[in-house]
């Protein structure tokens, strides 16, 4: 009995972390053909093309806020088939257009339907978890998450070399219909009839007003804007950095997988330390961390000179391994007091990361042109920010305690 119960949970979250990786394979996929299908819609500004990787994180955004509330009301799963359904026809509209706008347009949709599993698989962790197990148990999902940027740029350039770069969207729709399936079949309600809230018309505002009560949640959900947004950057650029500003467009899938790995690694060895030491110290340290890595780098190459590519990837890699440990916890963190509204607590603690992370992302990509160091000062500054945050937090905490 105990071995097919450890069975059933590896399945759950091996499930979740596919619902969520089918973001980061509609995202990361794309960055080595982003010239070519720039050239194809005859973009002539390339820092134009980042649109079409940040543009997806606000569809990520808003789609949440309709249907984190739908699931609490009607149950995770119909939500989720139904925002699959908005994905598979977003992702349509992208193949079959031949203006950019509307491919814009189409990767916003597609964002807005990625929402709901991307936010409900977060909501049906919470569902059945809590406390430091629940951070260990994101920890892991988002482990397996992480492996997708591992090959999701070498599979992107394996279909542009052997089709074209349309093939990328057809593949998603397949592996998403796969995912569909699995989740049909494998994964039962997990939010019962007796703990969902009745859906009215102010359903969205009580929710909103119920979230805003709990300071910890809404700090960490900032806290979690400011590194995702940074992140973003990254994202967005790391195509401009590798191709353009290093010339290395064979080896870019190979570096971006590496540093992939990076992160990997951070929330494997998180969730094996999570339980142990809290999510909120380790939360914390990394913060410290992340801060002090970039704070280096701007100090080091203050100049705008880029170093060698090994040292650009050293810090990188450093940078990233902070971030693993921050992902899980964050997110942990922020949703912990939030059980009882798991699903609208789950979408505006993506809504507000999100869209704050957006227009941070799109401000500071558009000062990387022929130097990182913009991208460090935008990772020292949100850095040092969240430590701030923690700080303050810290402090409350002690004041309440004593």
């Amino acid at each position: 009995m105990q071995k097919t119960q450890h069975k059933l949970q590896f399945e759950f979250v091996a499930l979740m972390a596919s619902l969520m990786s089918i973001v980061a394979l509609s995202i990361d996929a794309l960055l080595p053909a982003l010239p070519e299908i720039g050239d194809a819609f005859g973009v002539t500004e390339t820092s134009d093309n980042q649109l079409m990787i940040t543009m997806i994180f606000l569809g990520l955004g808003f789609g949440q806020l309709i249907f984190g509330p739908l699931s609490d009301s009607f149950g995770r799963k119909p939500i989720v088939f139904f925002g699959f359904a908005v994905f598979f026809i977003a992702s349509f509209i992208c193949v079959s257009t031949k203006n950019f706008e509307i491919m814009i347009l189409g990767r916003i949709l597609q964002g807005i339907g990625l929402s709901s599993p991307r936010s409900l698989s977060i909501s049906m962790i919470r569902d059945r978890y809590s406390g430091d197990y629940m951070a260990k148990i994101l920890s892991i999902v988002v482990m397996f998450f992480i492996l997708v940027p591992v090959v999701a740029p070498t599979l992107g350039q394996f279909l542009m070399t052997f089709f074209n770069w349309e093939s990328i969207f057809y593949f998603n729709i397949m592996f998403g219909f796969l995912v569909m399936l699995w989740f049909w079949f494998r994964q039962d309600e997990t939010l019962p009839k007796e703990k969902r809230i009745t859906f009215t018309s102010h359903l969205f505002i009580d929710g909103v007003c119920e979230f805003f009560k709990y300071k910890e949640a809404v700090a960490f959900t900032f806290v979690s804007a400011f590194i995702t947004g940074s992140f973003m950057v990254y994202l967005s650029t790391s195509q401009q950095i590798f191709q353009v500003q290093y010339n290395l467009a064979d080896m870019f899938p190979y570096i971006f997988a590496s540093l992939a790995v990076s992160v990997g690694l951070a929330t494997y060895l998180n969730s094996v330390l999570v339980v142990k030491y809290g999510m909120m110290r380790m939360a914390y340290i990394s913060a410290i961390a992340y801060a002090t890595i970039s704070l280096l780098y701007v100090i080091l190459f203050w100049s705008g000179n880029n170093p060698s590519i090994a040292v650009l990837i050293g810090f990188f890699a450093m940078q990233f391994f902070a971030v693993g440990f921050l992902f899980g916890n964050l997110r942990a963190l922020a949703m912990q007091p939030l059980g009882h509204i798991a699903g609208i607590g789950a979408a505006i603690n993506g809504f507000i990361s999100t869209v704050l992370a957006v227009p941070i992302a799109n401000y500071i990509g558009s000062f990387v042109i022929d130097s990182v160091l913009p991208l460090f000062i935008g990772f020292s500054f949100f850095g040092v920010l969240s430590v701030l945050v923690f700080v303050v937090l810290k402090r409350n905490i002690k004041l309440i305690n004593a």
